[in-house]
């Protein structure tokens, strides 16, 4: 098979948003009907379970894309993942293997598999290269979920080697923006972080209180960004290691809350419970391999987080409690 060569994807071709209605799905949604695509095609859960693989195989059948992007995932922060590790490990890779092996039966020509950065060893030198992929014990409070995420990337390095498909798998960092889950037993830090400081600030409490310690460090992208990074990679970028995707540099968890506290304008007493789990003491992610791609992050923390809040209460009043 002749050499791949990434080129500008055909705004008119079959285009497949895996996941379009979550917090990256639907950012990629919007950044490619901004780019001028004309044929998005995504199904919500209630009209495509992905872990139904009859069902799966049948819509790719039918809708025969050109382009796919796996966005979908059961996903989570700290407290969900420790909690139901089976639920992640199991939904996690019967999605993968159902929308990826109906891909490679349709010959599907360009797919993008969208993984995490905890998928790297919980003591990976930092900032972390594609390399550290691994070589060390996972952070054991999602290693569940890392373990499904690792057999995606494998997958599509499989795939390269056995079929010859330019497919390409990215590694995000931390995402926030608009569509996050901002519930307090399934969020991230950060919209965990947004939503507690905006009760405290509307109730007029004294003193909010956050798990661990602190000092974990932190990176964080936006996902308008990782939207642009994910379509700058299908249009510029081929190889069978996954490419990280952050902006390259991080913050300590308290610098953080101060950030968002600033934002909802909460100026109440911010205390700590070190007796909640930090996680991962560090997780900064080099972006090397993306950078020499061509593409940075534009969206400043400070500006993010502001945006972020300002859509979280126009939309609090809908969004799961």
């Amino acid at each position: 098979m002749a050499a791949f060569e990434p080129r500008r994807l055909e705004r008119d071709a079959p285009f497949y948003i895996a996941g379009h209605g979550g917090l990256v799905g639907s950012a990629i949604w919007r950044k490619l009907e901004s780019e001028g695509f004309s044929s998005l095609h995504g199904r919500s859960s209630s009209e495509l379970d992905l872990r139904d693989r009859s069902a799966v195989f049948g819509y790719m059948a039918d809708l025969q894309p050109r382009y796919l992007v796996l966005a979908a995932a059961k996903v989570g922060g700290i407290i969900a993942n420790n909690t139901y590790p089976v639920d992640f490990l199991t939904d996690n890779l019967q999605i993968q293997l159902n929308v990826l092996d109906a891909a490679r039966e349709q010959n599907v020509e360009r797919v993008l598999f969208l993984g995490s950065s905890c998928v790297y060893p919980k003591f990976a030198p930092q900032p972390i290269r594609e390399d550290a992929l691994l070589t060390g014990y996972l952070e054991p409070t999602n290693d569940a979920y890392a373990i499904a995420k690792i057999a995606g990337i494998v997958h599509i390095q499989a795939v390269r080697r056995q079929f010859g498909l330019p497919w390409i798998s990215a590694m995000p960092t931390n995402l926030y923006g608009p569509g996050d889950n901002f519930s307090p037993e399934g969020s991230h830090v950060l919209p965990a972080l947004i939503r507690r400081y905006d009760d405290a600030a509307r109730r007029g409490e004294d003193t909010v209180t956050n798990w661990g310690t602190g000092s974990p460090r932190r990176e964080f992208l936006h996902v308008d960004d990782m939207a642009s990074a994910c379509l700058h990679l299908l249009e510029h970028y081929d190889g069978p290691a996954q490419v990280n995707v952050g902006t390259g540099t991080d913050v300590t968890i308290r610098d953080l809350s101060e950030i968002v506290a600033a934002a909802v304008g909460y100026r109440g007493t911010i205390e700590w419970d070190a007796t909640k789990p930090d996680g991962t003491p560090q997780k900064l992610l080099d972006v090397s391999k993306l950078t020499d791609a061509g593409w940075t992050a534009e969206i400043g923390l400070e500006a993010g987080v502001m945006a972020t809040v300002d859509w979280y209460r126009a939309n609090r009043s809908r969004l799961r409690s």
